[in-house]
């Protein structure tokens, strides 16, 4: 990319402070311009446990708050829609946005291009707005005043998707959210998804049996419906390991029979060593992608899940894994028993190939090809 060798190039990003899928993004895009700060509305050095170590992160004014206040960031939430317009971005030709919600709100000047890769429009905001209000079990008033607020949220967040030059989606799932939800049009790049390899004779340091064992990798929110898979899990008495952290890991492990282990952060290393043995791989929530389903995938392993959003254009139903169509645990339980009726039929090289679609190398190519493109449209 010989035009891109003269252009001083940021890249910007809602939070670091919980390593998932987006953040995942973030760091090949780092990997393309190693050279490029990156801007962030808050940063947690211990949660991102050495990743973006060594590069040059500028924080907005939320990373003086008191600790107590930026590890409860819903009581920041009005400040969320101030933050990224405070970055200084003058001194750059190019910025990209890695946005799920507030970074694509960033304010550049008229000759700087900015390209905002979109995780997802806000999903709170706009179609999962009843579910969060929900999720929140206030009263009336409260809910009344919530309403009110994700009202203003979707004006800003609308107004703000109009401030990127140009808008990448995950996902076709996330490209017609866009459309409908922002009114504009969106170039569809898959994020990079890379698995590193191991001995698949490895074994764990939990005791757990290395085969026969369905498995959860997932950030452990509500939206993720893991709670929904451990009790039809808990109901079938099938052995399920569940890995990550985020605000329903205590809970889960206050529901979890003796037959679901819930283990909490792994690092990536452990992480495929369990990919490597899984006996199918189970996604429940409606996401608009979803990279730890491919990166299951890689290794062969057969996919269970819900028939909705970026799933089913990872999914081939019948021949990279199986479909329920509602995520609640009755639904759930009756998807493995028809996983396992079919589960001889499953050919593991289908299953890479079609992983193969979603790997690192092809992101990077595209995203190259698209800058370029852009460039060459500017000269």
């Amino acid at each position: 990319m010989a035009n891109m060798q003269k252009l001083k190039v940021a890249l910007v990003h809602d939070f670091l402070v919980d390593f998932g899928g987006a953040e995942r993004v973030l760091e090949v895009l780092g990997e393309m311009y190693p050279e490029a700060p990156i801007y962030t509305l808050l940063y947690d050095k211990h949660k991102m446990r050495g990743r973006f170590a060594g590069r040059k992160i500028h924080t907005s004014f939320l990373q003086k708050f008191p600790k107590f206040l930026r590890k409860r960031k819903k009581w920041l939430l009005p400040f969320f829609m101030v933050a990224p317009e405070t970055f200084d971005l003058r001194d750059f030709d190019l910025v990209i946005s890695s946005s799920g919600a507030w970074s694509k709100g960033i304010v550049t000047r008229l000759n700087t291009i900015h390209i905002s890769y979109t995780h997802s429009p806000m999903r709170f905001a706009w179609d999962a707005n009843d579910d969060y209000l929900a999720q929140q079990q206030k009263g009336g008033a409260v809910n009344l005043c919530a309403r009110l607020i994700l009202n203003y949220i979707r004006v800003w967040d609308k107004l703000a998707a109009d401030r990127p030059d140009f808008l990448i989606s995950n996902s076709e799932y996330t490209q017609k959210r866009v459309q409908k939800y922002y009114g504009r049009e969106s170039a569809v790049i898959y994020p990079p998804v890379e698995m590193s390899s191991v001995n698949s004779h490895q074994s764990t340091d939990d005791g757990l049996p290395m085969t026969d064992y369905f498995l959860i990798v997932s950030r452990l929110s509500p939206y993720k419906k893991v709670d929904a898979v451990v009790e039809a899990f808990n109901k079938l008495g099938l052995p399920l390991v569940v890995i990550g952290e985020g605000s329903q890991e205590k809970y889960l492990r206050k529901i979890a029979n003796d037959n679901v282990q819930i283990l909490g952060w792994k690092s990536d290393e452990e992480v495929t060593k369990y990919y490597a043995q899984a006996r199918a791989f189970v996604f429940a929530g409606v996401d608009d992608f979803g990279m730890a389903p491919v990166e299951a995938m890689m290794r062969g392993v057969p996919v269970l899940a819900v028939r909705k959003g970026g799933a089913l254009e990872i999914v081939e139903e019948g021949k990279t894994g199986e479909f329920f169509d509602v995520a609640v645990p009755e639904v759930i339980a009756d998807g493995v028993r028809r996983f396992m009726e079919n589960e001889k039929n499953y050919d593991k090289q289908d299953i890479v190939d079609k992983a193969s679609e979603f790997s690192k190398e092809k992101f990077v190519k595209e995203m190259e090809e698209y800058i370029e493109g852009i460039l060459k449209s500017k000269v």
